[in-house]
């Protein structure tokens, strides 16, 4: 028997790690397994679970294999295979009849991260500044996380996160690395194991994480804020503050005193849930460990205050002068330290300022003619969607619904299966997966750029997006631009060497390139990235540097220092519950949710209940059940679980919207209104009632 032959990739899916890969290749030109690079310092070995039975998703019978015409009602799924000239000929005859309706704008070209491969995600920019199509701003992950950490650091960049596993403590908070990051708890474990250091998880139930935590912290969603500015105020009245530190390296460090005085542990524990105790043993914890590393995730960001909160939490590690430590500090994204030039991808220079730029997160009111997210522009009547799926990821699920079904809407989507988007769909393109294209990968939760080369061939007439690009392009007659003319590996060797990186050639051998700035530069130690150099806990909210389409939201609320800011959706009589839609551990987003295994792991749509609370409206333990506000309902079933606070409950995983009984997903439950300062969608903070159905 032939061994496997082992080739180098990187994981291309929406998760921080962006694992590098080593991938069997089988005698018959078949993927097998899937596991993490050993060489790859980060990585080290070690994925997940999902990725590493790959071959699932490839093979799987229920592949897009050839271009299809829709020929049922929308939603009804009944298509008829056509041929890709006569599918891109007709997407292109659709677009330039819409555009001559009703200007180049009414086309909006809708994608996201379904790949994180800047060649074949990012070269949708290009088509769109070419012709002057509606631009897209994302919204549905990233605004409050980035916005609330450059807030205090001026730069989305941390300490190198390897540095982990130098620690003496980690404090783990707003995600759940056991689940959905595994490489944060191998560098954490490597810390516990060789150093003895503790592993402190805060989070809104008892996850994985918090388990495995020394000190386990579930408290309230969206009062995050409270207990980081409580911790501080210990850090203070116990003289545990680097008053060397914050004199040297922050703006303000008395007026955040002053401010902190009245933000004891008793105030936070009346916000938060928690006890005084527990508010007591983190701070002291925090205090009297300056080697202390903070991983912030996105999860306490996707509440309505969740800049705020991201920006408090790191204020803690400035307060302590972890920055000032190997091994301490705080760390989220190190987005800021990829210097790439992808102009040959995105064409910025084709790109029209005045073009509006389009919400994603309001896909449902911008389908239904909602005149102010519009931006007082025609209708959207021509789609083409790439590496997402809205139907089903998008908040407001039934305006997003209403607003597919729209007669006068044309909208092709360009699927490796067909979701939900894919069946509202006029015409439907068979899409390859990341081991049947080239394509080049930036880890946001490490500093590492990694190669992800073709490997084998995809199924049937299966297309990669950059092809598919470049044709349409060619067929509406965009503006000429170099990156309609150069293929996925062409677009890799002119970005790395106009990037001064090298080199194509060079990264095939090599397999990647370690970004990591020097200690000085990562850790902030010559100034943090504002002019005066200094860590601000007053931030100038309207002027961060964070991606953003102008100040939304209640902006001008925002609290000028660090602070609980309770906007979020409060429960009331109506609503007793605030719901959170955290992910599940074998999904990724929508993607992972249509394989046997994965499936099989998570077993239905449920909603974690505390069994007190489940009681006291005649709920049991599986027991078929509604959850709903004013946007909508959804069917679903109880699961009781003792590891929330009172008034909370939790629906774990984006399912197929036919997983549901009523074939209502749980964004049909969220919110699309703006998240302040910069707009996001805050999928975590959600009031609902619950009855028995």
């Amino acid at each position: 028997m032939t061994a496997p032959v082992l080739k180098s990739s990187a994981c291309p899916h929406d998760c921080p790690s962006t694992c590098a890969l080593d991938v069997e290749l089988l005698a018959d030109g078949r993927v097998g397994r899937l596991r993490g690079a050993r060489g790859n310092a980060y990585t080290a070995g070690v994925i997940c679970a999902k990725v590493a039975r790959y071959a699932d998703r490839l093979y799987h019978p229920d592949r897009l294999l050839t271009p299809l015409r829709r020929v049922g009602a929308k939603g009804e799924g009944r298509f008829e295979p056509i041929s890709w000239d006569e599918a891109l000929d007709t997407v292109a005859e659709r677009f330039l009849a819409a555009e001559a309706r009703h200007g180049a704008e009414t086309v909006w070209p809708y994608h996201y991260a379904g790949t994180m491969g800047l060649v074949q995600r990012d070269s949708i920019h290009r088509l769109r500044h070419a012709k002057g199509y509606s631009r897209q701003f994302d919204t549905i992950c990233t605004n409050p996380a980035w916005t609330g950490f450059i807030a205090g650091t001026g730069r989305l960049a941390g300490p190198d996160p390897r540095e982990m596993a130098l620690s003496d403590q980690i404090v783990i908070w707003g995600t759940n690395p056991v689940s959905t990051q595994v490489n944060v708890m191998t560098h954490a474990m490597t810390a516990r194991k060789k150093r003895g250091a503790k592993i402190i998880a805060v989070d809104v139930y008892r996850t994985q994480t918090v388990k495995q935590a020394d000190l386990g912290l579930v408290l309230k969603p969206g009062t995050d804020a409270a207990l980081a500015c409580a911790v501080m105020h210990v850090l203070f009245r116990d003289d545990l503050a680097d008053r060397a530190y914050l004199a040297a390296h922050t703006d303000c460090p008395q007026e955040l005193e002053a401010h902190l005085a009245t933000r004891t542990p008793e105030w936070a524990a009346g916000i938060t849930g928690l006890s005084t105790d527990e508010i007591e043993q983190f701070a002291a914890m925090v205090g009297r460990t300056k080697r202390t590393y903070f991983r912030l995730g996105y999860g306490f960001t996707r509440s309505r205050n969740g800049a705020v909160s991201m920006h408090a939490a790191s204020s803690i590690a400035a307060v302590t002068g972890a920055w000032a430590v190997e091994g301490g500090g705080a760390f989220h994204n190190n987005g800021a330290i990829y210097e790439l030039d992808k102009s040959r991808v995105e064409a910025p220079e084709l790109c029209d300022g005045r073009t509006r730029q389009l919400d994603q997160s309001q896909i449902g009111r911008i389908l239904t003619g909602d005149a102010a997210a519009l931006q007082g522009g025609p209708p959207v009547t021509a789609m083409l969607i790439q590496n997402t799926n809205p139907v089903s990821v998008a908040p407001e699920q039934e305006l997003v619904k209403q607003g597919f079904a729209r007669d006068d809407l044309f909208v092709c989507v360009h699927e490796q299966f067909m979701t939900e988007t894919a069946k509202m769909a006029d015409i439907v393109l068979p899409a390859t997966q990341f081991l049947e294209h080239d394509d080049i990968y930036k880890g946001g939760g490490h500093q590492y750029l990694i190669l992800g080369p073709k490997l084998t061939d995809g199924p049937g007439e299966t297309r990669e997006n950059l092809v598919v690009l470049n044709e349409l392009a060619r067929r509406v007659g965009a503006a000429e631009h170099p990156g309609f003319e150069m293929d996925a590996r062409a677009h890799i060797d002119w970005m790395l060497q106009a990037s001064g990186l090298g080199t194509l050639e060079r990264i095939e051998a090599d397999r990647w390139i370690d970004c990591q700035p020097d200690f000085e530069t990562a850790h902030y130690l010559k100034g943090f990235a504002w002019p005066d150099g200094r860590f601000r806990f007053k931030p100038d909210w309207p002027s961060i540097p964070a991606p953003n389409d102008g100040p939304m939201g209640p902006w001008a609320d925002l609290p000028a220092l660090p602070d609980f800011w309770p906007v979020i959706e409060e429960a009331d009589d109506a609503h007793p519950f605030r719901l959170v839609t955290a992910p599940a551990r074998s999904f990724l987003n929508t993607t992972f949710n249509n394989t046997a295994e994965s499936l099989a792991k998570e077993g239905k749509p449920s909603l974690m209940m505390r069994p007190d609370e489940a009681g006291r409206l005649g709920i049991t333990d599986g027991a078929a059940i509604l959850v709903g506000n004013r946007r909508g309902a959804v069917r679903l079933q109880a699961r009781l679980f003792d590891g929330l606070k009172p008034g909370v409950v939790i629906a774990e995983g984006i399912w197929p919207n036919e997983a549901y009984p009523d074939g209502r997903g749980i964004n049909t439950l969220t919110g699309g209104d703006a998240v302040a300062p910069y707009g996001g969608a805050a999928f975590h903070d959600t009031a609902v009632w619950v009855r028995l159905a």
